[in-house]
Order: C-alpha cells, then sequence, then structure tokens
C-alpha cells in the first residue's frame, strides 16, 4: 500500500512541475485586446506588455480584420523608426499567433502605413525560465535608445510562489516514497 500512495504522490507531482512549465497564450492588449491604433495617446501596447511576463514557448496572440491590418514582426531599429520595408516575419491572417520561442526583446509594428506612427506597435521582453524565479523581466524600453520605464512591480513571493510549491511536491512525493 506504502508503494502504491508513494507512486501516486510522484505522478502528482510531475503532473504539477509539468504545468508550471506549460506554455501560455496571451492576447495583445488583454482579453478584449485588439490589434489597432489605441484609442488614446496615453494608452501604449509597450506598456501593458510590461506589465505581464513572457517566457519561452508563450505564444503572443494579434487580432485583427484581416485584410485591412497586418502584423509585422521586425527589427529594433525598424521599430523605432516604423520602417515597414524589409519585416523578419509578416502576417496577415487576422488571428496571429506568435511563438516566443527565445529570450530577450521582440518587436512588433502594423503594416498598414501611418498606424505605427500612431502607437500601433509593441515591443515586449521574453525571460528564460531560470530568469524568471530570480529577476524580473528588464522593460522593453531598455533595450530602446531612450527614457527608461521601470518595469512592473513584482513581489518576491510572487515569483518565487510557483518554484516554492514545485520543491515542496518534490519533496512530499519523496517523502512519501520512503
Amino acid at each position: 500500500m506504502a508503494s502504491f500512495s508513494s507512486l501516486v504522490a510522484i505522478i502528482l507531482s510531475f503532473i504539477f512541475l509539468c504545468s508550471l512549465a506549460a506554455a501560455n497564450e496571451v492576447t495583445v492588449g488583454g482579453k478584449s485586446g485588439d490589434w489597432k491604433i489605441p484609442p488614446s495617446s496615453s494608452y501604449s501596447f509597450t506598456e501593458w506588455a510590461q506589465k505581464a511576463r513572457f517566457k519561452v514557448g508563450d505564444f503572443i496572440v494579434f487580432r485583427y480584420e484581416a485584410g485591412k491590418d497586418s502584423v509585422l514582426q521586425v527589427t529594433q531599429e525598424a521599430y523605432k523608426s516604423c520602417n515597414t520595408t524589409n519585416p523578419l516575419a509578416n502576417y496577415t491572417d487576422g488571428e496571429t499567433k506568435v511563438k516566443l520561442d527565445r529570450s530577450g526583446p521582440f518587436y512588433f509594428i502594423s503594416g498598414v502605413d501611418g498606424h505605427c506612427e500612431k502607437g500601433q506597435k509593441l515591443s515586449l521582453v521574453v525571460v528564460s525560465p531560470r530568469h524568471e524565479a530570480i529577476s524580473p523581466a528588464p522593460s522593453p524600453v531598455e533595450f530602446e535608445d531612450g527614457p527608461s520605464v521601470a518595469p512592473a512591480p513584482t513581489s518576491g513571493s510572487a515569483r518565487l510562489g510557483g518554484g516554492f510549491a514545485a520543491v515542496l511536491g518534490l519533496v512530499l512525493g519523496l517523502w512519501a516514497w520512503f
């Protein structure tokens, strides 16, 4: 009986650890978000992104009207100047899902002339799994040549909570084993 409960504890610990590493899908602008010119000059997609934590393997989702707008993944220089001529990737399907496959900054702008200049642009930073529990993600603005904006505050308990729970689950699973 002890070996069966040990096996159950180990399996549950494994499932819990796997769920911590699961990728998220994040819609640009939040639940009601649309990829469009912001309604006011006070709204910024980049400021919205600073309040979220993106990790390697997550997906960023852009929703817009196909045929009337697009998403361009661009370099930092193209982002700053709203240059649409040589994008790294061009998406036009209306519901673009981009996998964030590496750590570091990502830059996106609208492919429609004049939209980027009116604020339809996004920069975000993806953290690697090992840095996620250690420190907050740097602000995307830190990768630009301009004034620095502080990243969204994150409490130490929120950052370390998942890691603590994973270790606790593992310890309890091993304890049940013996």
